[in-house]
């Protein structure tokens, strides 16, 4: 039986940046079961259709209306308006609010870039962690200090509603809420389609400019690729210096500055991936995963899944073994 296609909606505001508005198209459109079914549908809609204005040279022509709210599994807000002028009273004017208002119970929500705003301003975001592009977390944290603002991640989920950091982010959550409805092997393959990374390690932080004492061309790519060869194996952090010829103290500094953490997360991170992708397209035992990952036990394994997803190996395997959720 054909799966029903996922119904995203993305909402196109006034001066919104035409980059963000297209993320969502190119990402869900190109993400494909492995029978080949289309997994979403994808539509553009606007307050009142018609002009769109945005924030480059031209404008956009968009037909359908706020009524597609009402219909939709996930909506997409992208960046528009300016932050600083619209949300003075850090809540939605209230043509706004009733737009917001239109969406369904039960959908989930996502951000990219400053649309974080709006939904901060919508109230759907207290008490809840939530993160923007890295120059704005100040002011979103001054308008909203009932929100759990995180100015280093590239995206946060937090269940039914997420938010991401700037620009190119919105591409690493849509690729990620399409690992999260339908496992790694469709997600990389949506990746893959459209030219970029299945998952970037670190954060923003990486790209909050900084003041860079002496030059540096030394790198440590030589030790990640050489550990992403042996993961099966202890991986020493000594070991990983060694390959870039420097100190354990300076390539564990230069690590922290390219990829936003340190060698042992970075480590832990790469072999939960390993172990994501084992569980997803074979029938090794968890203790043959926590092996072949370099976890050493079962139970480390099981430690690790569940810190960084949040659930077991085995209700893992059970929801993607049979290539992801229905959803």
């Amino acid at each position: 039986m054909a799966l029903k296609p996922h119904r995203v909606v993305v909402l196109a505001l006034p001066l919104a940046i035409p980059f963000e508005l297209s993320i969502p198209h190119r990402i869900f459109g190109r993400a494909f079961s492995t029978t080949g079914e289309t997994l979403y549908e994808v539509t553009t809609c606007t307050p009142v259709p018609g002009r769109v204005p945005t924030q480059a040279d031209f404008d956009l022509h968009v037909a359908t209306g706020p009524e597609a709210l009402e219909t939709a599994d996930t909506v997409i807000v992208p960046a528009a308006y300016e932050p600083s002028t619209l949300f003075g009273e850090g809540r939605l004017p209230d043509d706004l609010a009733a737009l917001f208002a239109r969406i369904r119970p039960g959908a989930r929500i996502a951000s990219i870039c400053t649309g974080s705003f709006f939904l901060a301003a919508a109230g759907l975001l207290d008490g809840r962690p939530a993160t923007t592009h890295w120059a704005w977390t100040d002011r979103f944290q001054q308008l909203f200090p009932a929100v759990k603002v995180d100015p280093d991640v590239l995206y946060v989920d937090d269940g039914d509603v997420l938010t991401s950091a700037g620009v190119a982010a919105g591409i690493d959550l849509c690729v990620h809420l399409v690992r999260r409805d339908h496992g790694s092997a469709v997600a990389n393959d949506t990746a893959r389609r459209s030219v970029v990374p299945p998952h970037r390690y670190g954060g923003q932080a990486q790209y909050v400019l900084r003041p860079v004492p002496e030059i540096q061309t030394a790198t440590t790519s030589a030790a990640r690729d050489w550990a992403l060869e042996r993961l099966h194996e202890p991986v020493q952090l000594r070991d990983l210096a060694e390959r870039e010829l420097m100190s354990v103290r300076t390539f564990t500094r230069r690590f922290r500055a390219e990829m936003g953490v340190s060698p042992g997360q970075w480590l832990t991170q790469q072999r939960v991936e390993r172990a994501r992708q084992l569980l997803e397209s074979t029938d090794r035992s968890v203790d043959l995963v926590a092996r072949d990952c370099g976890f050493g036990t079962a139970q480390s394994l099981r430690q690790h899944f569940q810190s960084a997803l949040g659930v077991a190996p085995t209700v893992y395997r059970r929801t993607f073994r049979t290539h992801g959720s229905p959803c």
